[in-house]
């Protein structure tokens, strides 16, 4: 994950590459379907083989893991097992399209803490889509049609509060930033994650060994997504102004949508469709509300 930074011109390789990360991040609930593993297993075996990836990618950009992690990179690592936890089980109770777009009320939440906590009063069309949002989740998650997993319920739940999760997960990370490298970040907030997952998948008697040659793949497939997926998109959101970026990155959950039609027969009702849509939108109206006012082109500074 990046810091904020100042709204660039866009430029078309930047934005491939944002598709990209979104594409391959919408294929990871696919995986997670198909680790032949416990939910909580699939999110340790993700973070398990993304690390030696993470160890070769961060010595070759000179970050350094000699020194301790810091409290808030540990922070971030809890939060982000508790997200994965939460989505895989998600994943593996309701539709891959209904845990896909619960979990991405995240920006949402974000800015709604935000607002509470950090008093940075969000603007009238801010709330609409909030109103939106949950508006489109509620009808999204109590819709019925096709394939909804075996408790459906209970999903939507679980995938609801990844967003809650991940949130925290976000804010910490950001904060984490200031003093630390992103590649830093990330490998030790997957090493807090791991034993957090592993233990979490024991305790529930998951089976934690996946139990077919498709399944080991699928783990390590988790692994390549995350660091590809993520990685793909960390560093396109520097490059790219922060609106366009978070409405390319909503593909995710069309391609999560679409992998699960196509896979499982996860067809997509009309009004769980239309559900998927409006939450879709409020999210989407939600970043595009909280931006910062852009800067009047004659007051702005001259760069020297």
């Amino acid at each position: 994950m990046t810091t904020p930074q100042a709204p660039q011109t866009s430029d078309g390789r930047a934005l491939a590459v944002l598709i990209f990360g979104a594409v391959v991040i919408g294929f990871v609930p696919i995986l997670v379907r198909l680790s032949d593993t416990g939910s909580a297993a699939a999110g340790f075996w993700r973070l398990a083989f993304a690390l030696p990836l993470l160890v070769l990618m961060t010595r070759r950009a000179g970050a350094g893991l000699g020194r301790a992690p810091s409290r808030l990179t540990m922070v971030a690592g809890v939060m982000f097992a508790l997200d994965l936890g939460f989505w895989h089980y998600g994943i593996a109770l309701t539709s891959v399209a209904n845990a896909t777009v619960l979990t991405n009320l995240t920006p949402v939440v974000v800015t709604a803490v935000a607002w509470i906590f950090l008093r940075q009063t969000p603007r009238k069309l801010f709330l609409l889509a909030v109103t939106l949002a949950l508006a489109g989740a509620f009808t999204m998650a109590a819709a019925r049609s096709g394939a909804v997993g075996p408790a459906p319920g209970l999903g939507n739940a679980a995938a609801a509060l990844t967003a809650l999760w991940y949130a925290f997960y976000f804010l910490a990370v950001s904060a984490a930033r200031r003093t630390e490298a992103a590649l830093r970040i990330m490998f030790w907030s997957s090493l807090t994650g791991a034993p957090l997952l592993l233990g979490a998948a024991l305790l529930l008697g998951e089976s934690v060994i996946p139990a077919s040659l498709g399944g080991w793949a699928a783990c390590a497939g988790l692994g390549v997504l995350h660091v590809a997926g993520q990685g793909a998109i960390a560093w396109a959101l520097g490059r790219l102004p922060p609106a366009t970026a978070s409405v390319v990155v909503l593909i995710q959950p069309v391609v999560a949508a679409a992998a699960g039609w196509l896979l499982f027969a996860e067809a997509l009702g009309p009004v769980q469709a239309l559900g998927g849509a409006v939450t879709l939108a409020g999210v989407a109206l939600a970043q595009w509300s909280a931006r910062p006012p852009r800067v009047p082109a004659a007051s702005a500074p001259r760069s020297l």
